[in-house]
């Protein structure tokens, strides 16, 4: 029988603090269980939230102008942080939970948004009032018991078909770019997270699908518009299932280990694969 603490939970417009509890784990939690993260550092991280910065302001900003939903954005008639009162008040906008921009970052936010409006595939997908902006989705993990939570960007539900669509800033938008970042920072974990979120939470019954919306943050703000193949969607829901297991045993010991955890001799290490594949033919005979 389920339980009301193990039954999904939807809500549209939940405050972001609500949603960052420490009673569930979230893709991005989820990612900083494994390797090169660690559950130490992920411990210490949701224990100690960090500081506002300025590289996440751009992104939030665009989320807003792009998805209608976020922070509100407090304009500084300012060029630069180089003076008291553009670094004051920018701090007092971080007091009250606003982003801030210089007039110049907005107005680039403004032109990426509108390239955003303009692009033939990305356009109709964020067309305003055909999703749901930040909607808040909490599940049970059937294999483990954890409680889960994710909050996609933008959500679609169409007819037979729901489409979760992540838009996301970038110094590289290409697809090479991308691809490269999708190993850096995990996105086929968080792919997989939401999807298997949307199914737990009753909201896939007919199939959904994932997107990926990459903007490069220079001008012309040019886009690129993909879904993971197959095979790394796997991947990612592989990984997630063993994030899942790390976090349910260090939530049923109490023991968060670091990269090494706990040993009776100390590790060899070894070069890169790649490195020592390319050494060894060069100078071992």
């Amino acid at each position: 029988m389920t339980t009301v603490a193990d039954a999904p939970v939807v809500r549209d417009g939940m405050p972001v603090d609500e949603y960052h509890d420490h009673n569930s784990l979230s893709s991005t939690g989820a990612r900083k269980l494994l390797p090169p993260s660690c559950p130490a550092q992920f411990r210490y991280d949701r224990e100690h939230p960090p500081l506002p910065k300025r590289e996440f302001d751009f992104g939030h900003a665009a989320h807003k102008l792009v998805l209608g939903d976020g922070p509100d954005i407090d304009v500084l008639e300012f060029d630069s942080y180089q003076t008291k009162a553009a670094q004051q008040q920018r701090d007092e906008a971080y007091g009250m939970d606003v982003v801030p921009l210089l007039r110049h970052e907005y107005e680039q936010v403004e032109a990426m948004a509108a390239a955003i409006r303009q692009h033939p595939v990305a356009g109709p997908l964020f067309t305003p009032g055909t999703g749901i902006p930040e909607r808040s989705i909490f599940w049970t993990d059937k294999g483990t018991g954890v409680r889960c939570r994710c909050r996609p960007d933008w959500l679609k539900q169409l007819p037979g078909l729901t489409v979760c669509v992540d838009y996301k800033t970038a110094k590289d938008a290409s697809p090479d770019g991308f691809s490269k970042a999708i190993q850096t920072y995990g996105y086929h974990q968080q792919d997989a997270w939401y999807l298997d979120g949307l199914e737990a939470a009753g909201l896939a019954d007919d199939g959904a699908r994932f997107l990926f919306v990459v903007q490069q943050k220079t001008a012309p703000y040019l886009i690129t518009v993909r879904e993971l193949d197959t095979q790394t969607r796997d991947i990612g829901r592989a990984r997630n299932e063993r994030a899942l297991r790390i976090y349910a045993d260090c939530q049923t010991t109490g023991q968060w280990p670091d990269w090494t955890g706990p040993v009776d001799t100390i590790p060899t290490i070894s070069l890169p694969t790649w490195a020592a594949i390319r050494e060894a033919e060069e100078y071992l005979p």
